[in-house]
């Protein structure tokens, strides 16, 4: 789960503390890992233009902590604009930008373009399919080069709700229980229609999918004990 979403905004505080904000959490170690793969996409458009303007969809500040001491080697050369439905404070002004904007959105910044496209753990938040086609369309059109990544949906733990296997239920079974108990990030949201927004913005997609959404990519896996714990899709 992302630190913030770019999916309708949900009234409710998480449950639990942001592992992401710990930098000894499996969370944050995960996400390092899976850094080198940005940064080498980041290094082979400093290599070529001498910086490098990103977009990140769905994105926060405190996700680039994982990569912080290659962007403070590189500070005046990468700079990185926040895009989500609520405006994402950022301290450091001289590298982030954030702007206000929906990610399935076909408009989104036309005219405008970057050298990458990254999003973490974003499109399973956006809506259905159809949603996550218009966000997958717009990642392809802002720039030459992308790095998409989602938590698989056949790997066996829900990584939102914490809870084994959660995916796998019928949605009226998943709104029921996130009804009557806190699961993971949520507190228990009795409100029948709130927990339906909930469990429709949190839709995990297998490979397959993520393949269809990005026929350009290159899509691999990060995987936990041979099981393939997310995907992701790069074009670079």
């Amino acid at each position: 789960m992302d630190d913030r979403i770019a999916s309708p905004s949900l009234p409710q505080e998480p449950a639990k503390p942001n592992p992401h904000a710990n930098r000894d959490s499996l969370e944050f170690g995960f996400r390092s890992k899976r850094f080198v793969a940005v940064q080498r996409l980041i290094q082979k458009v400093l290599d070529e233009r001498g910086s490098c303007d990103i977009v990140d969809l769905g994105g926060t500040e405190l996700y680039w902590l994982i990569g912080d001491e290659f962007l403070q080697r590189n500070r005046g050369r990468i700079n990185i604009t926040l895009v989500n439905l609520e405006l994402e404070a950022v301290d450091d002004q001289a590298m982030f930008a954030s702007m206000v904007g929906n990610a399935t959105d076909l408009s989104l910044m036309a005219g405008r373009t970057f050298d990458l496209v990254h999003s973490n753990s974003t499109i399973e938040h956006v809506g259905n399919l159809d949603d996550m086609a218009r966000f997958a369309s717009n990642v392809r059109r802002l720039a030459p080069r992308y790095y998409v990544q989602t938590p698989n949906f056949w790997f066996p733990y829900e990584p939102h709700f914490r809870f084994p296997g959660f995916q796998y239920l019928p949605e009226f079974v998943r709104v029921a229980l996130l009804r009557r108990f806190s699961l993971g990030f949520f507190h228990k949201v009795p409100d029948r229609a709130e927990a339906t927004d909930i469990i429709q913005h949190h839709r995990l997609i297998g490979a397959g999918q993520m393949r269809s959404l990005f026929p350009d990519a290159t899509v691999t896996f990060e995987k936990v004990m041979t099981l393939n714990k997310s995907i992701i899709a790069i074009r670079g």
